[in-house]
């Protein structure tokens, strides 16, 4: 599991420094320890500060989790940075982005801070605590209360500002500095003369268990109370634990009661200390409750676990398993084990216990570079990826291979009648871009043609490991086509594209997903044509008969873009322009490139047609070539239970899963109509051959799981 320890320490990563500021800070050695222990017991586990960038933090460790899939938890030791009941920051952050975390809730701390409230529930409720009383402000009236007196603020922790009092003038004077430095009421409770036990606690419900009572012994000198001094080793004495406590028996089970009703009174989860003052008759009192004990070495609640036979590291793990319980109603977060025999199920489970892998098998294609005017990329990463399919099992298929622009890979059982995955292996891109380098953040993941083509390599490869582990790769008819031309618009490989889905009973291209988590039904073709437009060389403002080349074009190329229509859903557009002239001339020829997209073959036709027409006369001489043609992915009927079938494993996974058109064409329309197609099967993307091209790392993993369950269909 990963597991993030969230503290407090050094950051003042806030919006404004702004009220009162945390004075309590974990030890750096204890925060270590911390990880170290859930690291040897097999947890992934970092450490966090708790301020303002934990939010992006945890998203960046621990992604959204999927439907069954164990998430990722935090490991609460978090004080706060500044400001009111700082102990509930870090929580109320986790219970707003769904985080599971080890530790009590955002109320319990509130509630365990404010010890008046809380000495007001326990009295409520039966729990012995001293009589008390609130001195709100400089110049309050005496308490009717006996010295000796206990002061303190009203809302800390860890001993700050705690002093016993004789008279009033000592009384006015501990309560005059509480105000001055922590600018809160104060509390001013009983003095119970006696011996000091603190009860640690573990567990929740039923489960709940009460370590064996520790008592601070104090040396000489000083109060009998545990100061902020003796905490920081300045006060000239030792305070050591003795753990178990040397009490009556029935003492002690009167103390551990006492505890577990304490803890259950202000509603703490996981873990708490409970400290009390015991007097000379035996009488016990609850002077407050810590909702986040400190796991420092030398504590007394350290100590009382390690008195029942946990030592630290033992500890550290139990609460993340106590949390799991409560969470999750198991010893542990869901554990598929028990249902791997479904190989669903098995797959799944190998598949989120590799999430860091697929991110990492995209991070490795990220940096092959093989865009599609690059030869010797192309070669490379082909043979990167002929490794990958050869170690998971396939083989190469040689009559639809032409180890240049195309590879074909089978399973065992072969690929004829099965499903057949098409991606692409090259980069579209303007080579004029510089290589971007492979990046994240939170939500998404950077680099170049990771959207276009290396999250589809990436998930496509996991998807197979995935169908192998699960021992079905062999009795699956499945097929692997794989081209590098796609910036080519497929001019060598659609040939062998189109045997290759002839072969098949069912096509799925892992094309990127269109935004809205949209896989893609149907798709426009697209032709490119180069026209050439040649004239005489004239010089400017010459007058004679010959025509204007740039003038007699730009007339043509208006009508010839009057050709789009929306009811017939055609489109015409220039893409470049480039002009030849002699020095002193005009242009004496132009070069133009055209595209055309389409809706079938019958509107493309008639539209060559009327571009033929338009492109005669004028006095200049007209050339227009046909450059490249992709053919449309229609909308059909045969589709039909092919998208019905990826939306019903979408919603058992409760995967976001819509469909949609589009106007760019794809390699699902070399695909003959009598099977089955569905595109935009990868991860949905954004900025596509850009530099900011990025894909969304929750639907690399949703669409990885989409596509390792309908293979497992098959």
């Amino acid at each position: 599991m990963k597991v993030a320890v969230i503290y407090n320490r050094e950051s003042q990563k806030v919006i404004n420094l702004f009220g009162q500021p945390n004075r309590e800070k974990y030890g750096i050695k204890a925060i270590n320890r911390i990880v170290n222990a859930l690291k040897k017991a097999g947890h992934q586990a970092i450490a966090l500060e708790g301020d303002k960038d934990l939010i992006d933090n945890l998203e960046e460790f621990m992604p959204r989790a999927l439907k069954g899939e164990r998430p990722g938890m935090a490991f609460n030791l978090s004080y706060g940075i500044q400001g009111q009941a700082r102990y509930t920051h870090v929580p109320g952050i986790l219970e707003m982005v769904g985080v599971p975390y080890v530790g009590s809730g955002p109320l319990a701390h509130s509630l365990a801070l404010d010890k008046v409230v809380a000495k007001m529930l326990f009295a409520q409720r039966g729990v012995p605590t001293p009589e008390f009383a609130v001195l709100d402000a400089p110049g309050f009236e005496l308490p009717d209360l006996a010295f000796p007196l206990i002061v303190k603020p009203k809302n800390e922790a860890v001993s700050f500002g705690i002093r016993i009092v004789h008279d009033e003038a000592e009384l006015r004077e501990a309560a005059g500095v509480i105000f001055e430095q922590f600018d809160q009421p104060v509390l001013a409770e009983r003095y119970i003369e006696g011996r000091e036990i603190n009860v640690g606690l573990l567990g929740n419900g039923t489960a709940l268990e009460a370590f064996p009572p520790a008592e601070l012994i104090f040396g000489e000198g000083g109060p009998q109370i545990y100061t902020m001094e003796d905490k920081k080793h300045t006060s000239g004495r030792e305070v050591r634990v003795q753990c178990p406590a040397d009490i009556e028996p029935a003492l002690a089970a009167k103390a551990k009661a006492t505890a577990l009703q304490a803890f259950h009174v202000l509603g703490c989860y996981d873990c708490a200390r409970v400290d009390m003052r015991v007097d000379a008759a035996g009488n016990l009192y609850v002077l407050e409750i810590n909702s986040l004990p400190s796991l420092g070495e030398h504590g007394s609640y350290v100590a009382g676990a390690e008195a029942v036979g946990l030592d630290f590291d033992a500890l550290v793990v139990r609460l993340v398993e106590v949390a799991a319980a409560r969470y999750f109603g198991t010893p542990n977060p869901p554990d598929l084990s028990r249902r791997r025999s479904d190989p669903k199920h098995a797959a799944f489970a190998f598949l989120t216990e590799r999430r860091d892998r697929l991110e990492k098998l995209l991070e490795e294609w990220t940096g092959v570079g093989s865009r599609s005017d690059d030869p010797v990329g192309i070669r490379l990463a082909a043979q990167r990826l002929t490794e990958q399919m050869t170690d998971i099992g396939l083989r190469l298929v040689r009559e639809l291979t032409d180890d240049r622009d195309i590879w074909t890979w089978e399973s065992p059982a072969g690929l004829a009648g099965g499903t057949l995955v098409v991606g692409h292996l090259d980069v579209p891109v303007n080579p004029q871009l510089g290589m971007e380098h492979f990046h994240r953040d939170p939500e998404w993941l950077y680099g170049e043609g990771v959207g276009s083509s290396r999250a589809s390599l990436a998930m496509l490869e996991m998807a197979l490991r995935a169908v192998k582990h699960v021992r079905r790769l062999n009795r699956t008819k499945l097929g692997v086509a794989i081209y590098a031309d796609e910036g080519r618009d497929c001019e060598e490989s659609t040939e062998v594209l189109r045997r290759a889905c002839a072969d098949a009973g069912r096509v799925l291209v892992l094309n990127p997903g269109n935004a809205g988590d949209r896989i893609i039904t149907s798709r426009r073709g697209q032709r490119r044509y180069r026209l050439r437009v040649e004239g005489k060389a004239l010089r400017l403002g010459q007058a004679g008969r010959s025509a204007e080349v740039m003038r007699v074009l730009y007339r043509k190329l208006d009508e010839l873009t009057g050709l789009t229509d929306r009811k017939t859903r055609v489109a015409v557009s220039v893409s470049d322009i480039a002009t030849d002239a002699f020095p002193m001339r005009l242009p004496h020829r132009v070069r133009i490139g055209l595209q055309v997209s389409y809706p079938d073959q019958v509107q493309v036709a008639a539209l060559d047609r009327a571009m033929r027409a338009i492109l005669r006369g004028g006095g200049v001489h007209w050339d227009l070539v046909m450059v490249s043609d992709r053919p449309p992915m229609p909308e059909r009927k045969i589709n039909v239970p092919l998208v019905q079938g990826l939306k019903d494993i979408a919603a058992e996974w409760d995967i976001p899963l819509g469909t949609d058109s589009s106007l760019w064409p794809s390699a699902a329309g070399l695909v003959p109509d009598r099977v089955p197609v569905v595109c935009g099967l990868g991860p949905v993307a954004s900025d596509l051959f850009t530099s900011d091209e990025a894909v969304s790392r929750i639907s690399l993993v949703q669409r990885t799981l989409l596509l390792m369950q309908c293979l497992l269909d098959g």
